[in-house]
């Protein structure tokens, strides 16, 4: 894929709603830190959202990459959700289970041993920042075909060592350019950024992206349990 290089707009919270379009209702009111109050428009909205954007989302159209240059070291802002879980890289697994026919506890020996798929792109935050990181790691669509998904499967579930919870749909969670990251700006992942596995892709918002990523169950339901922001109020595509 041949990168273009493109220069680092200033995004402000007015410019990322307007890009955003609908789905900018389903988190006005808040943010990826500590939500100001309760998000009764994105509550309202969201049957809405989901379904439009759902219809303008491509699940195979590759996002525009950055070159070396365009990367921003200092610009990823640690957001945590409780303490920095603390995980033994040797009895780390990551099981992958649900509505499949070949479950998986796969090592993080394992997991490094499938093909490396590396990116250059934008995280974007709901507060309205943004950073180009390089991240380094598996496509998801290579575990999930791993573990031989059933026919019906529409959404994938991941939990994290923190109690963190989030759910995708399963045309996102198969972008190309979603990764279980390990890597990131070609070093080891760090631990504040969510060593040694965590959700990268460019096609959704960050809070979407969990870290310390141990478990993905893969369904063909949607939980009234859809992820820890989004059962405040946040919207629960979030995609960009």
């Amino acid at each position: 894929m041949n990168l273009i290089r493109v220069s680092r707009p200033q995004i402000n919270r007015r410019k990322f709603l307007q890009i955003s379009g609908i789905s900018s209702m389903g988190f006005l009111l808040g943010g990826c830190g500590t939500p100001i109050f309760e998000d009764v428009v994105g509550k309202l909205s969201e049957p809405l959202n989901q379904k439009v954007e759902k219809l303008i989302f491509q699940p195979q159209q590759l996002v525009t990459e950055f070159s070396a240059s365009d990367i921003e070291p200092e610009a990823l802002i640690i957001n945590t959700f409780r303490s920095t879980p603390i995980i033994d890289p040797a009895e780390y697994r990551l099981i992958v289970d649900g509505e499949v026919n070949n479950p998986l506890s796969l090592s993080i020996a394992e997991i490094q041993a499938l093909p490396l798929t590396s990116m250059i792109i934008r995280h974007v935050c709901v507060e309205g920042w943004a950073a180009i990181v390089q991240w380094g790691g598996i496509s998801l669509r290579e575990v999930v075909a791993l573990a031989q998904p059933k026919a019906n499967v529409q959404y994938a579930y991941f939990k994290s060592a923190d109690g963190y919870y989030e759910s995708w749909d399963i045309a996102s969670a198969l972008h190309p350019q979603t990764l279980l990251a390990y890597q990131k700006n070609g070093e080891p992942l760090p631990v504040e950024n969510g060593a040694p596995l965590r959700l990268a892709s460019p096609i959704k918002l960050g809070y979407k992206q969990s870290k310390w990523v141990t478990r993905i169950t893969l369904a063909s339901y949607l939980s009234p349990f859809k992820g820890y922001w989004e059962d405040q109020g946040y919207e629960w595509f979030a995609g960009l």
